[in-house]
């Protein structure tokens, strides 16, 4: 093991901050993320709090603000648990960075996504216990990390509208697939809002507050938009792009890699789909000649609607240089472009093209 406990063979963006993502090879290997390759994105060096220290206020557009332990969180509120894949915005961007240089952001590949179940308590149910008040529109988040990708530097922060942290899914969790939250990942306590871009699942949260317009925070307000294909990231202000939030249906092929060789004949090829906003994978495609024609995908069980499928497909691949490529439709007949062309944005963000690899087939002896 590496540092952080992580598999060696992690593709790592940054070590300071710790920015990695799995081989995708080996994300495919299991439904649930296994701790020593989940992803991991952060912003600022990563906080080192104790639990029995750690506390969370609940202040701002509410009656009766509350002060909380951990020891508070997991007596006085129901304990609930999500099975939910986090995805950051960045996801795939390698492909946009072919298309056109992305200076200053991590290229990550297919793997910057990861699926867990995690064990907590619903933030609505802090929110009724802080009375919340019928004015509020958003809920902010806080957290210790500082990050010098703000200027001037600042703690990480975001927010969720309203109607989303009233949601059953979203909740303050404090274990991961039955573990204590490690430190690399938000512990002793993050939130966690399935079907978001994973920068709103903000970690070692330590203050939620009720306000009437969504965070001013950095990483809200300027970072995580979606500019303009033409805009300059360097001088777009607060308010400019579109806020990130819902993901939109997305795919990988996973296995066989990416220019890599195969003896031709029968393959399988396997990967993920995951579509946010509470959305079921209904069905993926594969091609091997362009989308002129497609086969359909064997999809496993999705466990929850916040959820990834592992998909998985045998294709007959002949032998010389070939491509392959997929597509995900989900329970709202939404699918995904085909290229990564026509969604280059300056900051890389929500690339969810046909996800494609490039193989070489040998005859076999």
């Amino acid at each position: 093991m590496t540092r952080w406990d992580k598999r060696p063979d992690m593709v790592v963006h940054e070590a300071e901050p710790y920015n990695a993502e799995s081989d995708p090879a080996v994300l495919a290997e299991s439904y649930l993320t296994e701790l020593d390759r989940f992803y991991s994105r952060n912003h600022g060096p990563i906080p080192d709090i104790n639990a029995q220290a750690w506390s969370l206020t609940v202040d701002g557009l509410v009656g009766a603000p509350l002060s909380l332990t951990l020891a508070d969180l997991q007596s006085s509120f129901a304990r609930h648990e999500v099975t939910a894949t986090l995805q950051c915005a960045g996801n795939r961007r390698a492909d946009l960075v072919a298309v056109k240089p992305i200076p200053g952001e991590d290229p990550w590949g297919p793997a910057a996504i990861s699926t867990a179940t995690w064990t907590g308590v619903r933030l609505a149910d802090l929110l009724a216990a802080a009375d919340l008040d019928p004015r509020a529109t958003d809920i902010a988040f806080d957290a210790p990390d500082v990050s010098q990708l703000a200027d001037p530097p600042q703690p990480y922060g975001s927010s969720i509208s309203v109607a989303k942290a009233g949601a059953d899914e979203v909740l303050l969790v404090w274990e991961m697939d039955g573990r204590p939250l490690p430190r690399l990942h938000g512990g002793p306590v993050r939130v966690v809002v399935p079907g978001y871009i994973g920068a709103r699942s903000v970690k070692w949260i330590n203050r939620i507050t009720a306000q009437d317009k969504p965070s001013d925070n950095h990483f809200q307000a300027t970072a995580y938009r979606l500019l303009p294909a033409d805009a300059d990231p360097d001088s777009a202000g607060p308010g400019v792009g579109l806020p990130l939030s819902v993901l939109s249906i997305n795919s990988a092929i996973l296995q066989p890699a990416d220019r890599s060789t195969f003896t031709a004949g029968r393959q399988r090829v396997a990967g993920y789909a995951f579509s946010g906003g509470g959305r079921s994978i209904a069905r993926v495609e594969v091609s091997t000649d362009g989308g002129e024609h497609w086969i359909q995908a064997d999809l496993g069980e999705q466990v929850s609607p916040w959820a990834w499928v592992l998909w998985s497909a045998t294709v007959d691949l002949p032998a010389g240089p070939v491509t392959v490529v997929a597509r995900a439709f989900d329970s709202s007949a939404g699918t995904q472009p085909e290229s990564p062309a026509h969604l280059w944005n300056p900051k890389g963000y929500m690339n969810n093209a046909w996800p494609r690899v490039s193989l070489t087939g040998e005859l076999g002896s």
